[in-house]
This record gives C-alpha cells, sequence and structure tokens, in this order.
C-alpha cells in the first residue's frame, strides 16, 4: 500500500513542527498504523526527529511498514522553498535517497519534490542532486513516490510528465500517490498516476476524491482511469472549490455555513459551491437590502435561494445605516457624500452577517472575487468579513464561465443574475465599470503583474493602454492593507493572494 507525503500528519504541518511533542506523537501514532496496518507492506509519509543536534528539527520521511512494524525509514531529498513551500525552515534534507529491498525486489523511494528536477519545472530552484538520475543507476524493479503536491489549473499534464519521464529514465514502473484534501488555502486533488518501464500510463486515479485501487504492474494495457482524472477544467476549479469548502468547514468544526446574497453573480456561486459542500440544509442565505437595492437584486437573491432549496432570510440594513448616518452628522457635517457614506452600507451588512454567525456557529463566507480583491473594489470591514474567501482566487470572467457551467443541465444560478451589469449598489445607477476597466481587460492585465511579474512597461508593450495599465497597478499596490487583513482563500491559480505572496504593505517601489 502506498500513501500519500506526510500523511500521518497532513501537509503542510508549518510550525507544528516546532512543537516540542508533535515530532514524537507522529512518529508513535506511525508505530500505532504500521500495528493496525499487519502483514500488509505499506509506505507512508510521517515525520521524524533529527537527533543529530544540528539542522532543522525533524525530517519529512517515509515509513516502510511490514508485519506489524516500521522497517525501515526512506527521506526526503530536495526540500521546497519558493511560492506556498518553505521546508528548508522545519527539514534537514537527506543526502541521498533510499533503495528498499523487499521480496527480492528492488523499490526507489521518492518523495514529491524528489521528481521535480524536470527542464518543463520553472521553479527557480537549483538542486545539488537529482534523485531520479541517482535512482536510474541503481537497478530498480519499481519507484513509489509520496506526495502532497497542491492542485492549480493546468498542474495535472505536468504531473504526468514527471512521472511518465521517471520511469523511462529509471526503466521500472512508477507508482505516483498524491494527497487528497483542503488544508487551509492549499487544494490537494489526488490524480495518482501509474506509469509502467516504457513510460506508458496504466492508472489514473480520481480526482479531488479518496480512492484506493490495485494496479497490477504486469499489465500490458491500461488496467484503471476514474473519469475525473481527465475531466474538463471548469470541472476541475469548481471540484476544488467543493473540497476546499468542506474540509474547511469540517477541520475547523463548522457543521453550517452562512453568506449574504446580494442578487449578484459572485454571492450565487459561492451559494452553489457551499450547497454542494455541506448540503442545502446547512447553507443560510441572508439578503440585506438597502434603500439603494434594485428590486431585481432582491427578487435574484430569492429565487437563488429557491433553486437551492437552502433557509432563506431577508433583514433590511436601512435602520442600521441610517442610525449611523445619525451618530456621524456632526463630525461629517459641511463635507460631501462620497465612498465613506457608500461603505457605511458593506459595513452594516458585515456586521449583521458576523452577528447571525456567533449566533448561530455557522461559518461565515465572503464572497468577493480576485479580481476585485486585487483592486481594493471591496470593503474593509465589510463585504471582507468572514471566515473563509471562497472565490478570492476567482477572476471575475472565471466567475462568469463557472457560473454559465453550473447551469448547463438547468438554472441554479438566476439567468438574471448572469446577463445583467455587475454592480456593488453602494449608490443609484451603480455599475462595477463606474470604477474599472471591463472585466475581460482587467483580469488580463492582472495575471500579468499579479501571476506573470510583468512590469507596466511590460504590460504596455503587450498593447495595454498606458493609463489603464497605470491605473491598475496603482490600484493593486494601494490595497495590499486589505489583502493582509483578509480572510483566508483558496488557492486555484499559479500565484493567489496567500503565503505564496509576500509583498510588503510598506513600500514605494514602481515597477
Amino acid at each position: 500500500m502506498l500513501f500519500p507525503e506526510l500523511a500521518v500528519c497532513g501537509y503542510p504541518p508549518r510550525d507544528l513542527l516546532f512543537k516540542k511533542r508533535f515530532v514524537a506523537d507522529v512518529e508513535r501514532v506511525t508505530a500505532e498504523i504500521a500495528r493496525e496496518i499487519g502483514e500488509v507492506p505499506a509506505l507512508i509519509g510521517f515525520t521524524t526527529a533529527n537527533k543529530n543536534g544540528q539542522g532543522r528539527p525533524a525530517y519529512n520521511s517515509a515509513a516502510f511498514c511490514h508485519r506489524g512494524a516500521i522497517v525501515q525509514v526512506a527521506r526526503k531529498c530536495l526540500l521546497p522553498t519558493y511560492d506556498v513551500f518553505d521546508e528548508d525552515r522545519y527539514f534537514e534534507p537527506a543526502t541521498e535517497p533510499t533503495v528498499l529491498e523487499f521480496a527480492g525486489r528492488r523499490i526507489g523511494v521518492t518523495i514529491c519534490e524528489d521528481i521535480w528536477t524536470h527542464t518543463l519545472v520553472s521553479t527557480g530552484c537549483r538542486y545539488h542532486l537529482d534523485p531520479v538520475k541517482w535512482h536510474a543507476t541503481a537497478k530498480l524493479d519499481l519507484m513509489l513516490n509520496l506526495s502532497a503536491s497542491p492542485w492549480q489549473l493546468s498542474k495535472n499534464s505536468v504531473r504526468r510528465t514527471l512521472v511518465i519521464d521517471a520511469a523511462k529514465t529509471c526503466g521500472c514502473p512508477v507508482a505516483y500517490c498524491n494527497s487528497v484534501g483542503g488544508n487551509d488555502e492549499l487544494l490537494f486533488e489526488g490524480r495518482s498516476v501509474v506509469a509502467d518501464a516504457a513510460g506508458n500510463v496504466l492508472a489514473g486515479f480520481a480526482a479531488f476524491r479518496e480512492e484506493l485501487r490495485v494496479v497490477d504492474l504486469a499489465a500490458r494495457e491500461p488496467s484503471y482511469f476514474h473519469s475525473s482524472y481527465e475531466q474538463e477544467e471548469l470541472a476541475d476549479v469548481y471540484d476544488a472549490l467543493v473540497l476546499g469548502v468542506r474540509d474547511y468547514a469540517h477541520k475547523t468544526g463548522f457543521k453550517k455555513a452562512l453568506l449574504g446574497l446580494s442578487g449578484g453573480i459572485d454571492s450565487a456561486l459561492v451559494a452553489a459551491i457551499a450547497v454542494e459542500a455541506l448540503g442545502a440544509k446547512n447553507v443560510t442565505g441572508i439578503s440585506l437590502p438597502s434603500i439603494i437595492s434594485s428590486q431585481h437584486s432582491k427578487d435574484d437573491a430569492a429565487a437563488l435561494a429557491r433553486n437551492l432549496g437552502i433557509d432563506y432570510h431577508t433583514l433590511s440594513i436601512a435602520d442600521v445605516v441610517a442610525a449611523a448616518d445619525k451618530t456621524l452628522a456632526p463630525l461629517f457635517a459641511g463635507t460631501p457624500a462620497g465612498v465613506a457614506e457608500e461603505n457605511i452600507q458593506a459595513r452594516a451588512r458585515g456586521l449583521l452577517l458576523m452577528a447571525i454567525s456567533n449566533k448561530f456557529g455557522s461559518l461565515l463566507l465572503t464572497t468577493g472575487n480576485k479580481s476585485e480583491l486585487a483592486v481594493g473594489y471591496c470593503t474593509l470591514y465589510g463585504d471582507m468579513c468572514g471566515g473563509l474567501a471562497v472565490i478570492s482566487d476567482v477572476y471575475k470572467t472565471q466567475v462568469y464561465a463557472l457560473s454559465r457551467w453550473i447551469n448547463r443541465e438547468r438554472e441554479i444560478i438566476p439567468q438574471n443574475t448572469i446577463d445583467k451589469a455587475p454592480s456593488a449598489e453602494l449608490r443609484p445607477d451603480q455599475t462595477d465599470q463606474d470604477s474599472l476597466p471591463p472585466y475581460d481587460l482587467l483580469d488580463a492585465i492582472l495575471k500579468g503583474y499579479v501571476e506573470g511579474g510583468l512590469s507596466r512597461a511590460d504590460l504596455v508593450a503587450q498593447g495595454f493602454s498606458r493609463d489603464v495599465v497605470n491605473d491598475v497597478v496603482r490600484k493593486v499596490d494601494l490595497n495590499e492593507y486589505k489583502r493582509k487583513q483578509a480572510a483566508p482563500g483558496l488557492k486555484i491559480t499559479s500565484l493567489a493572494f496567500g503565503t505564496g505572496r509576500r509583498i510588503p504593505i510598506v513600500q514605494k517601489y514602481v515597477s
């Protein structure tokens, strides 16, 4: 049996590794698992203590278990320290890979990053060791790879290529076992794969679902492929977000979720995801209209709730906003009304939603998308209130595409919600494009600047208007302080607003 990287404690354990008993507890539990497994040979990811007195406190390891005991321990050689990874902070690297001898077979062990040395992987890392090439000289009968490789768009084809090439390089079958589940912002989709010695893929496992299967390494033809192994991209995004919400709620002890339903497309998408993740009976939608809210927005929110079958309530914020306006009137006297007054509406909604969350122990889901979060088109302590930012790494154009995909068989998200011009409805006749470029243009610039690391000059050279680029980039840079205070979000792209992006708030660099 092959299990994923750090299967016993979860990936990434981060600073839990600095707790005095943590590594010892992981070792103890792994020994208990070995006893329970009994006769079946198994390779299980866990941590072991570094007892050398120098270096980091632990090793990222794999326990080879047989007949109720841990027979041998393998250690990870390559420790990624880029993007969301920070393994060099915690682990000591092994000096060379491990080869197990079992039943007359030589089995090479690699752990996740150990096979990520291919030229197509542009991580920027330069390792002193290539474990795959090292194993190629070891005359292996089989290579096993334990992984906890977070999912992002378009990553599956890269992983498959790595496994195929490792099999060809070593001249033996390769079995790659990846984690499934959500841990904070990171989503692990599984999609384990097995290739024969010639690099032919024999089995492709389920995406975003746990799965246990036996694969015949002697098979001459592919023996098993789950239907989700090569599913379309929008299905991947949807499954990833559903898994992220479900695991975040369950692992933090929440059974129910709530969110504000504005009648807009963002909250509609989040509501649909929440229902798929937790069940309709565990999701509550709250409509919070102000005196500015349009009738079609209120109607669309109610229609969505009916389509999803969720508990639905309407709470007017008019009196709360009026009370705030009255309280602030002496201080605001003689000044023109503007964004501060508009944002009282958003903050009144945040106040009431947080109160409901506190009262009933429900996880409050925020509904802002990546495009809005990037340029600060959101209200701190208002619509940003909540425990999980479900679509904070989903661009607005992707929100539309995903909503249409959800409606592919029947109308779940009201068509009017998809068709109408997006609006925050904080002032009469407001639309998002009063303040922002069209979303297809905005998202293209954001992908280049945020994910691609392009400068203003680079973007202008690509054909974007200098004035639009300067405006968008200025907004991105000015709103770093908002993102630092945002709820944790689910990562689906190559660079989300989370641990993989560490831009200072206090900086005056102009790219």
